[in-house]
């Protein structure tokens, strides 16, 4: 049996350009409003074509000791040249955390597949 699990792929974003980068402060206040910025391709460019082009993003927080992530955003990237307008893979989500947890983000590619990457919050009582 096949699992998503086991069809992600991961890597350091500034040398692989399908990893979504992931932008948040390290550690909020215990109900302070975090601001998240998701791309792909920071530091090497991703091709945005019909034939190759980010069809999504998703961010979710995995709060410490929970069972499941909570989705936060998705954001879906629909124009891949028509008419010469090109959608840039970038999106920004604003949350309050209440407690410590895992930043997740996940994109896929119409060529490449599954991409995830993560970042831990600190959230300070």
């Amino acid at each position: 049996m096949t699992t998503l699990n086991g069809l992600y792929q991961s890597g350091d974003w500034k040398g692989e350009k399908h990893v979504p980068v992931i932008h948040a402060p390290e550690s909020v206040k215990a109900g302070e409003e975090v601001e998240v910025k998701v791309l792909i391709g920071e530091e090497i460019a991703h091709p945005n074509t019909f034939e190759h082009y980010i069809s999504w993003i998703k961010v979710y927080f995995q709060p410490e000791g929970a069972k499941f992530p909570i989705e936060i955003a998705t954001f879906d990237f629909a124009a891949h040249g028509e008419s010469d307008i090109l959608t840039a893979a970038f999106g920004v989500t604003r949350f309050k955390p209440n407690k410590s947890g895992t930043i997740l983000a996940s994109s896929y590619c119409n060529i490449h597949g599954l991409w995830e990457n993560s970042q831990e919050l600190k959230v300070e009582e």
